[in-house]
């Protein structure tokens, strides 16, 4: 037990929950979600930005509920029986729902597995990735979650 105890320090670990946006995989730290719920219906809100769809009511809670898509300047597509919103609670902010076109996975990576993503320099977006990940042949685009709940336009 020692041994095993001793094998899982030598690499700090973090748990992502992997989400498809399109054809693409990204991870969210596990630590920060406090659902996922089905689709449900979304109260519009006005006066929003336009990637903010509105809030919906959880167990009670109002909660603030965005595109994932739109917050990246990404077509909206259908909503299908695989859309997910993912419930995010930060440290000191309140819940905010992410719509996201599919849950996959939940995948363990160790650091060692993680690359930090790179700035570019010629693009005046903000970076949504923080990290790459890599499992397996698979490369998992790691979220920055302040960045893409942040409420500062992209444009």
């Amino acid at each position: 037990m020692d041994e095993v105890s001793v094998m899982n320090n030598e690499y700090d670990t973090t748990q992502y929950i992997v989400i498809n946006i399109g054809d693409e995989q990204y991870g969210i730290d596990i630590k920060y979600v406090d659902n996922i719920v089905r689709m449900q219906k979304i109260t519009r809100v006005p006066n929003c930005q336009e990637y903010f769809k509105g809030v919906i009511n959880l167990r009670g809670e109002v909660v603030p509920v965005m595109s994932f898509r739109m917050k990246v300047n990404l077509p909206e597509t259908e909503i299908t029986n695989k859309t997910r919103i993912i419930i995010i609670k930060l440290e000191q902010n309140a819940p905010v729902g992410i719509i996201v076109d599919a849950v996959r996975e939940v995948v363990t990576l160790s650091e060692n597995n993680v690359d930090e993503a790179t700035k570019s320099s010629t693009s005046n977006d903000p970076s949504y990735i923080n990290g790459i990940g890599k499992c397996g042949e698979t490369l998992i685009s790691l979220l920055d979650l302040n960045v893409v709940i942040s409420d500062k336009e992209t444009a």
